[in-house]
């Protein structure tokens, strides 16, 4: 069983599966067990028959039915006088109460119980268990030898697991970023994490659009459910690849501005700056030149002039940022990338999680250094991104995010924790108490102010690239911690490619933001 300690996400329910051995079909009793497996079990009477009628030892007729099937079977053969030749075996069936929740975090299994993708894949091992069996010594034709009788084997039931997941966490964040995905016509979907920078522990992850873990090899939405039939299966295959696949640690995009909160940490960290809100210390002239290439702010039409740090990062200026990096330099530049476990994949314990995409530190020149210093022409995760942010909020600590929290031995009910994994300290809690202030200042009065929520004081940073050179599609997001007086939170939502009219309207006020 996978869940999250109150609710249930998957579970094994007991269902049969119905073999023969033709061999053991008395010729005479072929066509009327053929038509009764046929009606029973809604087959195709053609298929069945060559089944019953094959010169095999034995044959699959229905894998994984409910008893309520086989029971009409076995009623069948007492009434028909057929004692062999037809097989009623015990099996299992995996079963997803909750259908599309968390479907790309849980994953799904095969026909034969094997985890084939997310955490059923990753803990196969633990969930799995042992089938039973009867053992004897028989010869050749089956007959027993020796007097040692059957030694019967008991079935071993797997472990189960205790998730991170907030079932109500992550049911609001699934349906926020349908929403969100619908309204702004977001082509390529979305994706958030919710994670508590505190302990690691993912409390919500989800990609739009999502799937029917009971049905994973079935057409997701309304558009493909039309055209299904008529789909090659290698484009049947591709589509449900794409909608399988965790977008928030599989796939890498640039962060844009949300970035710039590293480079503020690590320049606050290194004394570049001192005091937060020393006036004068920044001005934005419209843009900076770095060796000979004259990078612009997203305001280049009307300058910030004058700014603090709080204000440069509020304004979400580039210049001020793309000046500290060059103050860092590349060697102390990359070394905070390391230590915010930038440059390797985060560890967390799902299949398929991708590295950074970052230019090696020894071919990193001035005008990569600018580039990387406000969140471009590199490319991280989003699991990777939020792993940064929780750093910063939990006072500095590099915690490695983590989806299982417990392994329940199924036999004796023993519970083994999984430790909270501590990487090391990334900044002081004097840097992270900085940064987390200006954050409140960018959603109080900055680029995040629509992430205000009465009552609650939220901090965040707004973050719009480009996806790819030249290709004229845009990743939006935005990155909150709450509370920012002791986080409990840090949500990252990401938007492919929003085409709606508001999208569009903004593009050109936020692209460099």
């Amino acid at each position: 069983m996978i869940g999250t300690g109150k609710n249930a996400l998957a579970v094994s329910s007991t269902v049969e599966t119905v073999t023969v051995n033709p061999g053991n079909i008395a010729k005479e009793n072929k066509e009327k067990v053929a038509k009764a497996l046929t009606d029973i079990f809604a087959l195709d009477y053609e298929k069945t028959w060559k089944k019953v009628t094959k010169r095999s030892s034995i044959e699959t007729i229905a894998k994984k039915v409910e008893k309520e099937k086989t029971d009409q079977l076995r009623v069948w053969m007492q009434q028909n006088g057929i004692t062999t030749g037809i097989n009623i075996d015990e099996d299992t069936k995996r079963y997803y109460p909750y259908s599309t929740i968390a479907s790309q975090i849980i994953g799904f299994c095969g026909s034969d119980n094997q985890g084939l993708d997310g955490i059923e894949a990753k803990y196969d091992s633990e969930l799995k268990g042992k089938q039973g069996a009867i053992k004897r010594h028989t010869d050749a034709k089956g007959a027993e030898i020796g007097e040692e009788g059957e030694n019967y084997v008991s079935a071993i039931d797997g472990n189960d697991l205790v998730l991170t997941i907030d079932l109500s966490i992550q049911s609001i964040a699934e349906k926020y970023l349908e929403e969100a995905c619908i309204d702004n016509v977001c082509t390529d979907g979305g994706n958030i994490v919710v994670m508590n920078p505190q302990n690691g522990d993912i409390l919500a992850m989800a990609t739009y659009p999502n799937y029917n873990l009971n049905e994973p090899y079935e057409a997701y939405t309304e558009e493909l459910k039309q055209i299904w039939d008529s789909l090659e299966p290698g484009e049947k295959t591709k589509n449900l690849q794409a909608v399988w696949r965790n977008k928030a640690i599989a796939d890498t995009y640039e962060p844009g501005s949300v970035f710039k909160l590293v480079t503020a940490s690590a320049s606050i960290e290194e004394g570049l700056v001192t005091d937060i809100d020393q006036e004068g210390q920044f001005c934005c002239t419209g843009g900076i030149e770095v060796a000979g290439v004259r990078i612009k702010c997203w305001r280049h039409y009307r300058p910030h002039g004058s700014e603090s740090l709080r204000l440069g990062l509020m304004n979400s200026c580039n210049p001020v940022f793309i000046g500290l990096g060059q103050k860092m330099g590349v060697q102390t530049y990359y070394q905070y990338l390391n230590k915010f476990r930038l440059l390797n994949k985060t560890g967390i314990d799902l299949p398929g999680e991708a590295n950074s995409i970052f230019l090696a530190e020894e071919k990193a020149g001035p005008v990569e250094l600018a580039t990387i210093s406000f969140g471009q022409r590199f490319e991280i995760t989003p699991i990777q991104l939020a792993t940064a942010v929780s750093a910063i909020a939990n006072g500095g600590k590099a915690i490695q995010p983590r989806v299982v929290k417990q392994i329940v031995n199924s036999e004796t009910g023993e519970i083994k924790d999984i430790e909270i994994k501590n990487n090391g300290v990334v900044i002081s809690k004097e840097t992270s108490e900085k940064v987390l202030s200006m954050m409140e200042s960018v959603v109080a009065e900055g680029t995040g102010k629509n992430a205000k929520v009465a009552g609650y004081r939220i901090g965040g940073k707004t973050g719009t690239s480009e996806d790819g050179v030249n290709t004229n599609k845009y990743v939006t997001s935005f990155c909150g911690v709450a509370p920012i007086d002791n986080p409990q939170a840090v949500v990252l939502v990401t938007l492919y490619n929003p085409t709606g009219e508001g999208g569009h309207q903004r593009w050109a006020e936020l692209r460099h933001q």
